[in-house]
């Protein structure tokens, strides 16, 4: 017997995929690394992304998320380290522009993209509040928690891999098209540097509700 009924698991699959085509800081996040560094960077920070997702899944089944949104304290470092380390990719990025003394492009390593997609998930605490907002509608409490909770979190995953998948390839062939270019790679640094300062400012400036 599966997990989650076969009719909520329908009713489940487009709603997920509704909100993960909505753009948000992950999908930005997938797009700047596409920009900077290509196709493979921004997919490996794209399965980091999804990683983060199950991640943060498992913690609101055993309770742990539903702890974490209750004390605004735990609450508020999670979201300042996240605002941290987005402002810290951001200067990174921007030492690759025209700003910078002897500027050089560096391209972002696929371990390294999928080890940032993952921090940048998992110190956005929007997601343990949408998590415990959103996964719960769909659960049968008369069946149990954790596989119904894990189904669904990959469900969504899944339909995240996807969609942003899709954005990482996008902005990753045009990253690699004009990389040739030691200006227009440096420009295009830049506007990494600028998404990811706006996801920080985004996150310092977003209401805990």
């Amino acid at each position: 017997m599966l997990p989650v009924d076969p009719l909520v698991l329908l009713a489940f699959v487009p709603a997920g995929l509704a909100l993960n085509l909505t753009p948000g800081a992950d999908m930005m996040f997938c797009l700047g690394q596409g920009l900077k560094s290509g196709r493979r960077a921004a997919m490996a920070a794209n399965f980091g992304i999804a990683l983060g997702g199950m991640v943060h899944t498992l913690l609101a089944a055993l309770g742990l998320g539903a702890l974490v949104a209750a004390h605004p304290s735990a609450f508020e470092a999670i979201r300042w380290l996240g605002v941290g380390y987005l402002l810290w990719l951001a200067v990174g990025a921007l030492r690759a522009s025209p700003f910078a003394a002897e500027a050089q492009v560096s391209p972002t390593s696929s371990a390294r993209a999928f080890l940032q997609g993952l921090l940048v998930n998992l110190l956005n605490p929007k997601v343990i509040l949408f998590i415990l907002a959103f996964l719960p509608q769909f659960v049968d409490p008369s069946r149990a928690i954790l596989p119904q909770f894990l189904t669904l979190g990959v469900v969504f995953s899944v339909g995240g891999l996807m969609v942003n998948g899709a954005v990482a390839l996008f902005a990753g062939s045009i990253g690699q098209r004009i990389a040739g270019s030691a200006a227009l790679a440096k420009w295009l640094s830049r506007m990494s540097a600028t998404i990811f300062g706006a996801l920080a400012l985004r996150l310092a400036l977003m209401p805990r509700n």
